[in-house]
């Protein structure tokens, strides 16, 4: 790596993922904005309320040209490599799919470029292995000396079809249940969920112990804090909005306009 996208690390990696595990145990919601490369990173990282940083694995799979969950982990380790060296001591957790063939080796290579959490889906394992799986991560962690702040993401809502919601509620409970259980830190529960289902998944699984995401139609930060929620990210929809200018902005290029006199050089 490049000294132009490199920063120094005063805390140990030990440190950082203390630090995650602190963010989500805290009152305050933890917000992570999703990065998929250094330059959207830096972006972010520019901000003050930055605490922490997230990849959206979705996002870094479209860079590379593959669909979500399918591109290589080498090709993933290298990105967020990049995304730790440009963030010096903020906490990075990144996007590991679902932890692909071997959980706990993946775990040790993310940790060797510097992850300290990491999102890993159970894409509705049975949820023994499931739980197994956790357990190995958090156990392979433990072995390189990093309390790993771990989002055990539970696709129980995301891969439902068309089975009622009630079921789906009562599954990510005990799942998440269990994959706390196995050592990971807060359940993440994607999907678009609302007061009484987010109230519901709080009162199973635990208060500061679920993670949601910000989609179109959910509900605020602000209003998710309130019910008990630790951590809200947005997955692939920031580089979404970053694509939605990019091409409103060739539109207007097109039609011989010209570059917006607001366009900030943040690059």
């Amino acid at each position: 790596m490049t000294s132009e996208t490199s920063n120094e690390h005063n805390a140990s990696p030990a440190d950082r993922a203390r630090t995650l595990r602190e963010l989500h145990a805290a009152p305050e919601i933890l917000q992570v904005v999703n990065v998929w490369d250094v330059v959207s990173a830096k972006a972010v990282l520019a901000l003050p309320q930055t605490k922490a940083l997230a990849t959206a694995g979705h996002s870094i799979a479209a860079s590379f040209g593959y669909p979500d969950g399918t591109i290589p982990l080498e090709l993933t380790l290298d990105m967020v490599g990049r995304i730790v060296a440009a963030a010096g001591d903020v906490p990075v957790s990144a996007d590991l799919d679902d932890g692909y063939e071997d959980p706990a080796e993946t775990t040790r290579r993310a940790i060797d470029v510097g992850i300290i959490g990491a999102n890993v889906e159970d894409r509705l394992r049975p949820v023994t292995e499931a739980a197994a799986r956790v357990e190995a991560i958090v156990a392979a962690a433990a072995s390189e000396g990093v309390p790993f702040a771990l989002n055990a993401r539970t696709d129980a809502f995301v891969r439902a079809g068309d089975r009622p919601v009630e079921e789906s509620i009562a599954d990510a409970i005990d799942r998440g249940r269990a994959y706390l259980a196995a050592g990971a830190d807060v359940v993440f529960v994607p999907g678009v969920l609302s007061a009484d289902v987010t109230r519901q998944l709080v009162e199973g699984i635990g208060d500061r112990k679920i993670s949601v995401i910000g989609l179109p139609g959910a509900l605020t930060a602000g209003e998710y804090e309130a019910l008990g929620v630790a951590r809200i990210s947005y997955g692939p929809t920031t580089q979404r909005v970053a694509l939605t200018a990019l091409q409103d902005v060739a539109k207007i290029l097109y039609a011989d306009g010209v570059i917006p006199a607001s366009t900030r050089a943040l690059n």
